[in-house]
């Protein structure tokens, strides 16, 4: 008998999922897929909100997700577990954790691809550009309504999900769904490096940073067929409808938006209305129109 309860609680364990926080690793994936997709949406409207145009704002060339949102929920949603006892503490957790992890990305970002994707650097109490007090407190803000309503909805879809579909063949969809973001990101990747080389030779565009990885890019670049590759899959067109706001740091610390460098192309797929309280962003976007038309 005791040989029998030992297989028995070996083969229990085997069977129980892996965990993170009490949160298995499926959810966690199914997590990132959902949060990245609202990410996409709440960023389009944002972009609609503040600059009148209806543009891409997504993290990969061909899903529709922004994965800063489903990186941050990955992260907050375990990490925020131990702050739940009351509204401030989830304040001062999200406000910790959101800003870590915009950091995070903000750093690999210029590490990986060379790209600024934001850049606070004009807002005030900002860490080099990458995050500030301004949008701290709005994960902070984030926290206790995620955590509070947002996400209780979304295990509720997510149950409800398992609930009509077989869980088996619910977590095969999650998992194929995953592996198609994994390589739109390495897709992505070698595009966003290709399309970034050909700027900066192209352009004679003089960086902060002239490292070996610029020059090993540089010399791929070279091979005509892959140069002809990417000139035929990854255009500046393209690429830059695709990722509208991507800039770089020139030699004198000065931000170059890559859209004032490709002036012929016009990267915005629709304006809307002229915003009336954004001013800055809107001047910027009002003076490319015009440099593009």
């Amino acid at each position: 008998m005791e040989e029998k309860d030992i297989e028995r609680n070996e083969i229990e364990k085997k069977k129980k999922p892996i965990t993170i926080m009490g949160i298995s690793i499926w959810r966690l994936m199914a997590y990132f897929i959902i949060y990245s997709m609202a990410g996409f949406v709440i960023e389009t409207l944002f972009g609609l909100v503040t600059k009148g145009v209806i543009e891409s704002r997504k993290s990969f060339l061909y899903g529709p997700f922004c994965a800063i949102y489903g990186v941050g929920a990955v992260i907050m949603i375990p990490s925020l577990q131990k702050f739940k006892k009351n509204n401030y503490t989830l304040f001062i957790g999200g406000m910790l954790i959101g800003s870590l992890v915009e950091y995070l990305i903000s750093l690999i970002g210029e590490f990986i691809f060379h790209i600024k994707w934001w850049d606070y650097s004009d807002m005030p109490f900002n860490i080099n550009g990458r995050i500030c007090i301004a949008f701290s407190f709005f994960w902070g803000i984030l926290a206790i309504y995620l955590m509070s309503h947002f996400n209780p909805l979304v295990d509720r879809l997510i149950n409800k999900m398992k609930e009509k579909i077989s869980p088996k063949i619910l977590k095969i969809g999650v998992i194929l769904v995953i592996i198609f973001i994994f390589i739109d990101f390495l897709i992505t990747s070698f595009a966003l490096k290709m399309f970034f080389t050909r700027v900066v030779t192209e352009y004679n565009i003089e960086l902060l940073e002239q490292n070996e990885y610029i020059l090993e890019c540089t010399e791929l670049y070279k091979n005509e067929d892959i140069k002809n590759f990417t000139l035929k899959y990854f255009s500046d067109e393209k690429m830059l409808k695709t990722f509208p706001n991507i800039k770089v740091t020139g030699k004198d610390e000065n931000v170059i938006w890559i859209c004032d460098v490709l002036k012929d192309i016009q990267p915005y797929y629709v304006r809307v209305f002229t915003p009336k309280y954004f001013t800055v962003s809107y001047t910027h976007l009002r003076a490319h129109e015009t440099a593009a038309n």
